[in-house]
């Protein structure tokens, strides 16, 4: 258990974000698997919607600090590339 008053708030603030990483990721990971499959059904508006809807949500993980931007792009360039190879 904490001691100090500074590790008390530490340890509210990390069940807090923990909280809000978990929810942001699952959304992530949720998206990714709706991208994949939208691109394996050859469905072309689908996919790109959900393309679109996935950039957003990634650009808003690394806003928010839960995704490094590094990975983030590098997330989008596979996304994009995956996307464009099926059509």
């Amino acid at each position: 258990m904490a001691n100090t008053k500074s590790a008390i708030k530490a340890a509210r603030k990390s069940v807090r974000l923990t909280v809000r990483n978990k929810t942001t990721k699952t959304r992530l990971k949720t998206l990714h698997k709706k991208l994949d499959a939208a691109v394996k059904a050859g469905d072309a508006a689908t996919a790109k919607a959900v393309a679109s809807a996935y950039v957003s949500a990634m650009d808003k993980a690394v806003k928010s600090g839960v995704v490094h931007r590094n990975a983030a792009s590098r997330a989008k360039a596979r996304a994009a590339k995956h996307l464009s190879a099926k059509k």
